[in-house]
């Protein structure tokens, strides 16, 4: 998941240095597509950071999810053993 997580982050930072790059090109240049281009750039700029973050939030949550389960079920089978002991010893 850590391998995920460096790879999502250096691709955020590729795309997002990038798009600056052509924002700041097609803000200097004059065609008649520049200004849909140009917009294009400025969506991208700020709805990519936004599904990066997305994307390891969810990641944070399915990792935690895989560890919270199992260490749930390590704690109950670690006081029912308990639970087992302290009965028997009672009834002794």
């Amino acid at each position: 998941m850590q391998k995920l997580k460096r790879i999502l982050a250096l691709t955020g930072a590729v795309l997002l240095i990038g798009m600056y790059l052509i924002t700041l090109i097609l803000g200097l240049t004059a065609s008649p597509a520049t200004q849909d281009m140009l917009m294009a750039a400025i969506v991208c700029t700020v709805v990519i950071p936004c599904l990066l973050y997305a994307f390891m939030l969810v990641a944070r949550v399915l990792d935690n999810r895989g560890h919270s389960d199992s260490q749930s079920k390590a704690d109950r089978q670690k006081s029912l053993a308990g639970s087992a002991k302290d009965g028997s010893a009672k009834e002794r």
